[in-house]
């Protein structure tokens, strides 16, 4: 039983979807040609044990371009719809952990051709006021193609080719070849002034048609030309409607408008009419640049562009300077002091800064310098600087920010100046650094800051360049307070807060650190582990701990359930280990090893089971299906056993069958004798299966710990009578399987060939006549044969039919078709032997049969051989037909058929098997399709 399994795996591609064209592996690589629209489908075929995983990619291996289809990982590869950047490399790629994974690819061509587009230019350097007037003018025509694409052109109705019209020229630039064709029109003649016609044609592949187009020259002719009937730029407020108006101002043909906008796609609210749009209720976010195009295929676009700019003020912050001259950072009598105000505002020059203190407005003096800093250094700012403070200059100012155009909300800031307003100052509070925590709870990391006003707190990483819980580098609190939600472990560290000048002193930063740490349970490993072992055998389990804080005070516990077995403590080790000596039925189940700290527990769990390890199903019997009656099918069902030795011995397995679709499982056992071996192949035949029903097959292995783990697979009728082109290069049938290699009987015949070998056959035969073993010497191995007893009659016919054989593709650029070598050995013993004739079929020519190789009479008690060398056009069968003879001492047998790719040996001496005496016949035949030439040359070797 054993096939030296477990197997490496092999792959290769076939294609099922529409494709146009295949170009298989003969001289480079495969090519599957596919039209725009159509669906993409590839299959991928392996073979392999255990079955292979099969995933798809687009670039060989990496994960650049992978499918977000599930259909990666299927045998079948689908894209329905494809589009032209589908195309490209494709690989599948097969692996079942043996050898190196199995890679096959195929490339798949996208063919398309879209809508060409004429354009007409006038040639480089002509007054553009007389357009077309005795000028040179050029038309161009473009089109996306795959194949490249080629042109014509038509001028009414007649077709312009290079050398027909003196005033004619047809050319493509020297750096477009194949991708543009240009019509020069020569200083321009009366006749010129007509419809011209360009045809963009990829030559009808895929079923592609032509596609045309029309352009009508004329002495209107002429390139765009537009006006906004709008202001630049065009300054709005917020939530009013705009309206922008382009119009034509020349061109022929009419112009085609369209607007754009230089920061991406036009707003969602916009209405579009014609040269119309429309912004209602506008938003900061509309702002930019808004471009109308016209375009009518003649010269160049022409473009005009206004600006939209949308009042707003925002942002007000504010910060006080003290005297720059002394280190004290203090306000004091008599020294300056300075107050800066910030917003930002659009459109900036509109931005206008008023002072006042105390709710009165404040000008400009010596004492008192209102000034605005140059926006290049600091934008949208005003500054107050107060000379020489005195105790009257205590009070409250305001700067207000507004926008000259109106319709916008001033900002209004207020600063406090007085004996308290002080610089800050930051301090950590004892009790909270460091902070102890466990990770998932909330906490508060906390800087007091005093001082007058109280500046905005910045909170960042002290101890390491990385993001605050929040995912920025710097996080603002009002209040000096930083929130940590869900804490990790992650955010174990030193965490810096820190003054910001904004609504505060524009001071030297003050900044104070808080410690973090964060406890969390111990992480260990296995989490969880599945032990199999037989009964009597001994197993240990080790749980190993990978991280935990605190470090210390690790204790540990190990339960059966909830019966506590074991308990102590780490002291230097990592680890902890539980023997059991010897499995019995009670010591079967899930143990538990827990390591506790004071953050919590970490569990190892172990599931320990005597289950049997699921077998495995052989996918790649040679031919599993076979049917010798007319409504039920037979299957032969491999598989092998999954680490056969790791539980007890396996007693049987149990069976389980159901149609596809239906609830209820079909169940038998079959019983084990002996041990499996590891990689044995274990066969079992599905009888009275109903054609052409798919079932599932469920397998489950069974050992005195009670049913293992099942695995389960689909069955599916496959009447196939036709083998690929790969399987009939190498095609060789010993008929010693189920389903004799797909042959079948045919139905217009007087009786059946019969299968046979010497060891089964029937103890009444026939002496003097049929073979004493298969064509190799066996007395097991089987063979066909013709049984010529009564009741059978002389003249009377069995005929056997091949499976359909599929050809090579065609290589489009050789002549011939490829030639195979066809071989069999026959056996005719007997003084009774009548004719044995084979006769070859081809597709589509079902009617016609022609004679290949034919012999008559008694040819003695061994063996022969016949080859013949078949050239067929096209899928062809093979029909051997054997005519009994005069009486009972005719039995005819044949054996051992092959089809090879390539001539059959020149050889002088019978091809190989000389031990059985076989003599061996050489024929060639060559079919040309419709006129089938008979002469068929045979010549005895």
């Amino acid at each position: 039983l054993s096939l030296g399994l477990p197997a490496p795996p092999t792959v290769r591609i076939v294609h099922s979807g529409l494709a146009c064209n295949i170009e298989e592996e003969r001289y480079s690589e495969r090519v599957y040609t596919i039209r725009e629209g159509e669906t993409l489908e590839l299959t991928c075929l392996v073979t392999g044990h255990p079955r292979p995983q099969i995933r798809w990619t687009k670039t060989a291996g990496s994960a650049s371009d992978r499918f977000q289809d599930s259909s990666v990982f299927n045998e079948t590869l689908r894209i329905s719809n494809i589009q032209r950047h589908q195309g490209g490399r494709y690989y599948c790629k097969a692996e079942n952990g043996l050898g190196s994974p199995a890679i096959k690819s195929i490339r798949v061509d996208v063919y398309y051709l879209d809508d060409p587009i004429v354009t007409v230019h006038q040639s480089i350097g002509e007054a553009k006021e007389q357009f077309y007037y005795e000028r040179t003018v050029f038309l161009r025509c473009v089109a996306n193609s795959n194949p490249p694409v080629r042109y014509s052109w038509r001028r009414g109705q007649e077709v312009l080719l290079q050398g027909s019209d003196k005033g004619v020229e047809i050319y493509e630039p020297f750096f477009t070849q194949g991708e543009t064709k240009i019509l020069k029109l020569k200083n321009l003649r009366p006749q010129d002034y007509a419809n011209y016609s360009c045809i963009a044609s990829v030559r009808n592949v895929c079923s592609i048609p032509d596609k045309m187009v029309s352009f009508r020259l004329s002495n209107k002719t002429a390139s765009p030309s537009i006006k906004l009937l709008v202001d630049d730029p065009i300054v709005v407020n917020p939530g009013e409607a705009i309206t922008l108006v382009c119009v034509t101002t020349g061109g022929e043909p009419a112009p085609s408008l369209t607007w754009v906008r230089s920061a991406g796609v036009l707003p969602e609210k916009t209405v579009l009419n014609g040269g119309t749009l429309t912004i209602p209720a506008i938003t900061s976010e509309d702002a930019g640049t808004y471009s109308c195009i016209a375009n009518n295929n003649v010269g160049n676009p022409a473009k005009k562009s206004t600006n939209i700019i949308v009042r707003a003020l925002k942002k007000g912050r504010f910060w006080i300077t003290p005297d720059p001259y002394h280190k004290d950072d203090n306000i004091q009598i008599g020294r300056e002091v300075k107050i800066s105000c910030q917003v930002e505002a659009i459109p900036s020059e509109e931005l206008t800064f008023s002072w006042f203190k105390n709710g009165r407005p404040l000008r400009s003096s010596e004492r008192m310098v209102i000034t605005q800093t140059d926006p290049d250094v600091s934008p949208g700012t005003t500054n107050l600087d107060i000379i020489d403070l005195k105790f009257t200059d205590f009070g409250t100012y305001t700067c207000v920010a507004s926008l000259k155009g109106g319709g916008i909300s001033d900002i209004s800031i207020d600063v406090n100046i007085s004996s308290s307003t002080v610089p800050p100052n930051l301090t950590v509070p004892q009790e909270k650094s460091p902070l102890v925590t466990r990770e998932g709870d909330t906490i508060e990391l906390q800087c007091q800051v005093t001082g007058k006003p109280k500046p905005i707190i910045l909170w960042s990483r002290a101890d390491k360049e990385v993001a605050m819980p929040d995912g920025a580098m710097q996080t603002e609190s009002y209040d000096g307070i930083l929130r940590i939600v869900n804490v990790s472990r992650e955010m174990t560290g030193t965490y810096r807060c820190q003054t910001s000048q904004y609504n505060g002193f524009n001071v030297k930063p003050r900044e104070a650190l808080v410690q973090l740490i964060v406890q969390y349970p111990p992480a260990v490993e296995p989490t969880f582990l599945e032990i199999r072992q037989g009964q009597g055998r001994s197993i240990t389990m080790s749980c190993r701990v990978l991280r935990a804080y605190p470090t210390r005070v690790l204790t540990y516990e190990w339960r059966l359930g909830s019966k506590l077995l074991r308990t102590g403590q780490f002291d230097l080790q990592d680890s902890t280990e539980y023997t059991v000596s010897s499995l019995s039925r009670d010591s079967y189940g899930i143990y538990n090893c827990n390591i506790i700290n004071e953050a919590g527990a970490g569990r190892c769990s172990f599931l320990v089971t005597g289950k049997a390890y699921a077998p495995e199903f052989y996918y790649d019997t040679y031919n599993p299906l076979w049917q010798n009656r007319p409504r039920v099918y037979s299957y032969s069902l491999q598989w092998t056993q999954m680490n056969p030795d790791a539980v007890d011995r396996i007693l049987a397995y149990r069976l389980g069958i159901r149609q596809a679709g239906q609830q209820r499982w079909w169940e038998q056992e079959i019983t084990v004798n002996g041990n499996i071996q590891k990689g044995e192949l274990i066969t079992y035949n599905l009888t009275e299966l109903i054609k052409p029903e798919a079932y599932e097959v469920r397998l489950t292995p069974i050992t005195r710990f009670g049913e293992g783990d099942s695995t389960i697979r689909v069955i599916k009728y496959s009447g196939k009578k036709t083998l690929t082109y790969e399987e009939t290069r190498e095609f060789h049938c010993g008929f010693e399987d189920g389903n004799i290699c797909l042959f079948t009987q045919d139905d217009t015949d007087n009786f059946d060939w019969t299968k046979q070998s010497t060891a089964t056959r029937d103890t009444k035969y026939t002496p003097n006549t049929g073979p004493n073993a298969d064509r190799t010497g066996s007395k097991e191995g089987f063979y066909m044969y013709i049984e010529t007893s009564r009741p059978r009659l002389e003249g009377e016919k069995a005929r056997l039919v091949s499976p359909v054989f599929s050809v090579a593709p065609k290589n489009p650029y050789g002549a011939t078709n490829t030639a195979y070598c066809f071989s069999f050995y026959y056996h005719m013993y007997g003084q009774h032997i009548g004719s044995l004739n084979v006769y070859l079929r081809l597709k589509g020519q079902t009617a016609i049969e022609n004679p290949l190789w034919s012999s008559s009479g008694n040819k003695g008690q061994h063996w022969n051989q016949a080859r013949v060398n078949i050239n067929p056009p096209t899928s062809f069968q093979l029909i051997f037909e054997g005519i009994r003879g005069p009486g009972i001492e005719g039995d005819i047998a044949i054996d051992d058929v092959s089809i090879v790719e390539g001539e059959c040996m020149k050889s002088d001496q019978p091809a190989n098997n000389l031990r059985s005496g076989a003599v061996g016949t050489l024929a060639h035949i060559r079919l040309i399709p419709v006129v089938v030439l008979m002469s068929v040359l045979s010549h005895q070797r």
